[in-house]
Parts: structure tokens; C-alpha cells; sequence
């Protein structure tokens, strides 16, 4: 929390920070219903789309209940999902589930290919002629307002520092904007969320994570089927393992490939980049890549904790949307469309409460008109699948997971209650002592990639004579605690090759290269010393996806 001391102060009704589908539908629907307010956007990427990645299968509920003839006005969307399977993959092996055993809580029966970085482009479009101000390459620093008491805004990051925090030539000084209400719609594990979750004491439950990492290919065409869709589980990861790839035929023969690897993963040497590595080699995946072509590479965490972890939504002076509260649907891997239906419910409250001449203060109805939305009625259902999977494995929680989703699909409720996620994600880490050693063949250029090439694919922009934006709470963790004990999993879990254990002088050094950074938040996740802190670096910085 800061005050804007000297600094230019801008007001406006409501201010969003970040514009991804769930602040940008926030955004518009805003605007729709109270075309009088003065509505902003902030967003640290370069330009609209830059940051997002997402698989991406859409749910169109979301859509339809914002913009319901978005069709007719062009919305950039794929084919329709023709066929979505969901597979069991061995070393060799591949077993298709038949679909008459997926519970009615994992089909998507209307479901949409879509690029999510083109759709949020399309969406800023949308939101700019009802009069939305969206200012791309700002980032939000921190929460403007008194220690402990309302948020009044934000704190935009100052312009032109060098690497020890000096003013360059050009500096120009970040700026307080000032707002009745502010949305936090920064995506998973958001720098400010984390700020103000942790003021405000609003979490209930321990959020957990997946790390998603995203490829998009142009596959031959006698391979290419638009509109199908696969998942997986098992193959790469052992049974304790949680997590599963995908591979989305999408139009002009891109095919959208992934793998989410779950951070509550417990041994230190596992790389979810290699595990992708793996992924790519098994013989369901290797055959589409064949004679295939690389175009894009990305990685972001995922909130994945579910009906558990969502936290209480509205703070004084604004509320959390989107992913930065937490609304995927886990087993369905579906988030898109209860991100965007979290905008349409906190714009109705935070429109209602401007009307009655509030601002600054607790919108006690926001979380229930977010949660009324359908968000409820879908997360609650599927509520214990991700804590079986961390408790009982792949097969057994998967097992148990679809027997409680029948359960509740026929009788209404859980058998099981509300199981809660016993830790945080980092806490799942195991010492070196305690865990077989991970080892992975080295990079062949073709399925198994190195990170510098992926991280060149990525279209990566950071002046690396700024302030690193990777912040270490004591320089000293990473080589005297983590190095012994864990044998430093940074330059493992991290997909982009930020950390590196070096040597010096014959001592083992710890470095950080932060212009590699592909703002995943996968280090403040995982850190198992929690030493890693996740901040914006100067606004513009950062990947910048296209397709993704």
C-alpha cells in the first residue's frame, strides 16, 4: 500500500487492472449498463493479447451472456470441437476413455477452438468503442491507499531506471490512478492480488497451481483434424504426479499442444519443461509432429484449487475477477467463460454501488452476484477432484474423482463432502534424500527442444538495464538452503532458463537472468523457501504471444 506522495494522480470511476477476458468483460459490461461512467484499463504487456496463453477450448456460455451476437460481429474464433477424447497414455501406450464414462461435469458439448490471445485483441476492440480507456504497457506496481484500509487505485511503475534503480535519460515516473472502485484482474498468482489477499485477509483455503506449457504447430494436413480435441493423463509422469497434456486441432492446420504439470509435485528434480519434452516423444503425439513446424512456445500458471481456494471476492474499494481469484473448472480444464462471467457479475455490483453515490467501501453482494453467475453451480460439483488427485494419485484420484462427480451428478451432492487441500503447493517439494534423482536426455532440435530456443519463440522484450523484477527476500537462500537440501530447483521448475547454479572462484553462485523471464509466477509458487517474489518489471516487458 503507498500513497501517490508527488506524483501526476488521474481519477476515474473504475479502474481494472489487467485486460484479459475477465477485466475486459468487466470492462464492457460496465459500460453497457452505465454508459456514463469513466471506465480504465491497465495492462503491463505491450500490447493487448501479448501476455495471455491459455490452451484454448472455450466454453461459450460466457461469451454469449456478454456480447450475445458475437458472431455476427466477428469474433476471431476456431472450429467448433467435433470430437473431444480423453486419453490414458502408457510409455507406448495409448487408451481412450469411452465417453458414456465421462461424468456430465467434463463435456464441453458446445465447445470452441479458440486463440485467447486474438479473442482479448477482439474484446479491447469491443470495449474501446463503448468509450473503455485501455492503456497497454502499464504496470501496476502497487495498491494506492492507506496501510491496512481501503484501495483507492493504483501505482503505475516508473519509466527509465537503470539495473540499480537510477533514473536514465528519458525517466518518466509512474503515476497514481485513483478510482471509487478497483478490480484486480491480473490473472493467476497477480502481484497485487497476492498484496491485497494478504492485507485484507481474504483468503480461505490454500490456492494450488498448475504450470501450463503451451506450443502451437502447423502440422501437416493429412494429420490435421479442425475441431478435434484430446486430453491425456499418465505418460510422462509417475503415478504421483499430477497433471496432463492436450493437443487442440485448430484452424489452418495449427495444432495447440500442451502439457500442465501441477506444482504440488514432490521431487526437486523434475522439470516440467523436460516432462514436455517427454510428452512430445510418446507415439500418440511424436506422429503428429512429424514433418510438423515450431511456431510459438509459451508457458503461465494456472489456478487450480477450485470451489476450496476461491477467496472472499469483495475488500474495501474493490473486488478480485477472473483467474486472479481462481475459477477454473479443473477436471474440465475450462476457465475462459467463468472469467468473463466474473466480469459481468462484479460490473453489475460495482455499477449498483456507484449508482447509491459509494465508493471506497465493502460491496457485500459482489461475491454472491460473481458466484451467481453459474460460476457456483459448475465449481461446486467438482470440488474434491483436485484434492483426490493430490491425495490418491493419478489412478486412484482420477478413479475416485469420476466416482464422486457421478455421485454428485446423480444425487446432488458429494458423498465426500468438502475435502480440503491440505498444503500449499510449495510444501509438496520433498529433499533431495527423499526422492529418486530425475534425469532427461538432452535436447535434439526436434521434439525435445532447449529452453534458449523456446524462450526465442516466445518474442520476448526486456531492457536488461532495468531493476530485476525477480526479487530475492535474502540473496543467500538459494545457494545455503536450497542447494543442499533440494539441490536449488529453480533452473528446473522455472520453463524459460531464468536461474542458473553457477560457479565461481570454485563456489557454487546463484544467478538470476530475468530477461528470459516468460512471467509464468511458476518461482513465487514454488520456491520451496519462499524467497522468490514476483513483481512487474517496466511496463511493455515481457513475451509477446501471437496465437497464443
Amino acid at each position: 500500500m503507498a500513497d501517490a506522495g508527488s506524483r501526476e494522480t488521474i481519477s476515474t470511476d473504475v479502474l481494472i487492472v489487467g485486460a484479459g477476458p475477465s477485466g475486459l468483460a468487466a470492462a464492457i459490461r460496465l459500460k453497457q449498463r452505465h454508459p456514463e461512467l469513466g471506465v480504465t484499463v491497465v495492462e503491463k504487456s505491450a500490447e493487448l493479447g501479448g501476455h495471455i496463453l491459455s490452451g484454448a477450448v472455450m466454453d461459450p456460455r460466457g461469451l454469449d451472456a456478454l456480447i450475445p451476437d458475437w458472431r455476427l460481429k466477428g469474433a476471431p474464433v476456431g472450429p467448433d470441437v467435433t470430437t473431444d477424447t480423453y486419453h490414458f497414455l502408457t510409455a507406448s501406450g495409448d487408451f481412450a476413455l469411452p465417453h458414456q464414462l465421462l461424468p456430465p461435469q467434463m463435456r464441453t458439448p458446445d465447445g470452441v477452438i479458440i486463440s485467447l490471445g486474438n479473442l482479448v485483441r477482439w474484446l479491447g476492440e469491443q470495449a474501446a468503442e463503448l468509450g473503455v480507456d485501455i492503456f497497454p504497457m502499464t504496470a501496476a506496481v502497487d495498491v494506492l491507499g492507506p496501510e491496512n484500509g481501503p484501495v483507492r487505485g493504483i501505482i503505475t511503475g516508473d519509466l527509465g531506471r537503470d539495473h540499480a534503480g537510477n533514473p536514465k535519460p528519458g525517466f518518466a515516473e509512474g503515476i497514481a490512478l485513483e478510482a471509487k472502485y478497483t478490480l484486480i484482474a491480473e490473472g493467476a498468482r497477480g502481484s497485487l492480488a497476492k498484496k491485497i489477499i494478504g492485507t485484507h485477509h481474504l483468503e480461505r483455503g490454500p490456492q494450488k497451481y498448475g504450470l501450463g506449457i503451451k506450443e502451437v504447430w502447423e502440422i501437416p494436413a493429412d494429420r490435421h483434424q479442425p475441431g478435434r480435441v484430446d486430453h491425456y493423463l499418465g505418460f510422462p509422469f509417475d503415478n504421483r504426479t499430477s497433471g496432463g497434456g492436450f493437443a487442440y486441432h485448430a484452424e489452418d492446420r495449427k495444432l495447440y499442444l500442451g502439457l500442465v504439470t501441477y506444482l504440488d509435485y514432490r521431487n526437486p528434480t523434475l522439470s516440467p519443461f523436460d516432462e514436455f519434452g517427454r510428452f512430445k516423444t510418446h507415439p500418440s503425439i511424436a506422429r503428429l509432429l512429424d514433418g510438423a513446424t515450431r511456431i510459438s512456445y509459451g508457458a503461465r500458471a494456472l489456478a487450480a484449487g477450485g470451489w476450496q481456494s476461491i477467496p472472499t471476492l469483495a475488500f474495501s474499494g474493490g473486488g478480485l475477477i477472473g483467474c486472479a481469484a481462481g475459477f477454473m473448472n479443473t477436471p474440465r480444464l475450462k476457465a475462459i467463460h467463468n472469467a468473463i462471467l466474473s466480469g459481468i457479475g462484479a460490473a453489475d455490483a460495482v455499477g449498483a454501488a456507484i449508482a447509491q453515490g459509494r465508493q471506497h467501501d465493502v460491496i457485500a453482494d459482489l461475491g454472491h452476484k460473481i458466484m451467481a453467475t453459474g460460476i457456483a453451480a459448475e465449481l461446486k460439483p467438482v470440488r474434491n477432484v483436485k484434492p483426490l488427485w493430490s491425495r490418491l494419485g493419478t489412478l486412484g484420484g482420477a478413479l475416485a474423482a469420476g466416482i464422486d462427480m457421478w455421485t454428485s451428478s446423480i444425487l446432488g451432492r458429494s458423498l465426500l463432502g468438502t475435502l480440503e487441500h491440505k498444503e500449499r503447493d510449495y510444501q509438496g517439494l520433498r529433499p533431495l534424500a527423499m526422492q529418486p534423482p530425475m534425469t532427461y536426455p538432452k535436447p535434439d532440435g526436434k521434439l525435445r527442444s532447449d529452453r534458449a530456443s523456446s524462450v526465442y519463440l516466445a518474442n520476448i522484450a526486456h531492457d536488461e538495464d532495468q531493476p530485476v523484477h525477480l526479487v530475492l527476500s535474502d540473496p543467500a537462500v538459494p545457494i545455503r538452503d536450497n542447494l543442499p537440501t533440494y539441490g536449488e530447483p529453480a533452473p528446473l521448475y522455472c520453463p524459460a532458463g531464468v536461474y542458473e547454479v553457477a560457479e565461481e572462484a570454485g563456489k557454487p553462485v546463484f544467478r538470476i537472468h530475468a530477461a528470459n523471464c516468460v512471467h509464468c509466477k511458476t518461482c513465487d509458487i514454488k520456491d520451496p523457501a519462499q524467497n522468490i517474489n514476483w513483481v512487474p518489471p517496466e511496463g511493455g516487458s515481457g513475451p509477446n504471444y501471437a496465437g497464443m
